[in-house]
C-alpha cells in the first residue's frame, strides 16, 4: 500500500526561557494510504501536538516526517500552507465556521485558496454538503445550525479539495451521544471511500 504518513524519530519542544519542554520524544509512524488511525492518550499526552505537526501547522523541533513522498519537516511556512490546502483536511472539536458565511459558503473557503471560480465553488460545496446529508441547509448560517449540524458542514469543508488526508482532533468532543454517533457514522463512510483518516481522541468507544 502507498505510504501517507511517515514519521522517523520525530522529536518536538517547547522553551520557557532556557528551560527545555519535551513533548514528544521520538515517534515512529507509518500509515498507509485507506487506513483509519486513532490517537490515543490522556491530556497533556502530546496528542494534539503531534496532530497539529502531522497536519503541517507546526514543525517538530527534531526528526523527518515524509507526507506523500515530500519531506515536509524542512518546509518554510508558505510551503506548508500550500502542502495543507492540497493534501490535507481539518476537523476541529469547535467547527471552527465563520459566524457571518453561509453553509455553502463556509464549505467552499478552501476553494478560493485554490484559485476555482465562485460558480464552481458553490456548486462544488453544494455537492459536498449533499454528501454529509445537509443539502437543504445550504444557505443557513452557523446561528441556525445545531452542533451536529455544524460538525458536518466542518466536514464537507474538509473533504471539498478532495485531500489525501483526514485529520480530526476530538471532533465529538462538544456533541451529545448521539449525535457523536452519527458523526462517526459519518467519518466510517468516508473511509469507506477509499479516504485515510487520522482521528484524536480519548474516548475509547
Amino acid at each position: 500500500m502507498k505510504e501517507v504518513i511517515k514519521l522517523s524519530n520525530i522529536r518536538k519542544s517547547y522553551f520557557l526561557g532556557r528551560q527545555e519542554l519535551p513533548v514528544l520524544k521520538g515517534i515512529n509512524v507509518l500509515i498507509t494510504q485507506n487506513e483509519y488511525v486513532a490517537l490515543m492518550g490522556p491530556s497533556g499526552s502530546g496528542k494534539s501536538t503531534l496532530m497539529n505537526i502531522l497536519g503541517c501547522l507546526d514543525t517538530p523541533t527534531d526528526g523527518e516526517y515524509i507526507l506523500n513522498g515530500k519531506n515536509v519537516s524542512k518546509m518554510e511556512d508558505d510551503q506548508l500552507a500550500d502542502v495543507r490546502n492540497v493534501e490535507i483536511g481539518f476537523v476541529f472539536q469547535q467547527f471552527n465556521l465563520l459566524p457571518r458565511l453561509t453553509a455553502w459558503e463556509n464549505v467552499a473557503l478552501p476553494l478560493i485558496y485554490a484559485g476555482v471560480g465562485r460558480k464552481d465553488r458553490e456548486d462544488w460545496a453544494r455537492a459536498m454538503l449533499q454528501k454529509v446529508g445537509l443539502s437543504d441547509r445550504a444557505h443557513h448560517k452557523p446561528n441556525e445550525l445545531s452542533g451536529g449540524q455544524s460538525q458536518r458542514v466542518a466536514i464537507a469543508r474538509a473533504l471539498v479539495n478532495n485531500p489525501s488526508l483526514l485529520l480530526a482532533d476530538e471532533p465529538t468532543g462538544n456533541l451529545d451521544t448521539k449525535t457523536s454517533v452519527e458523526i462517526m457514522e459519518l467519518f466510517g463512510q468516508i473511509h469507506e471511500q477509499g479516504k485515510t483518516v487520522v482521528l484524536v481522541t480519548h474516548e475509547e468507544d
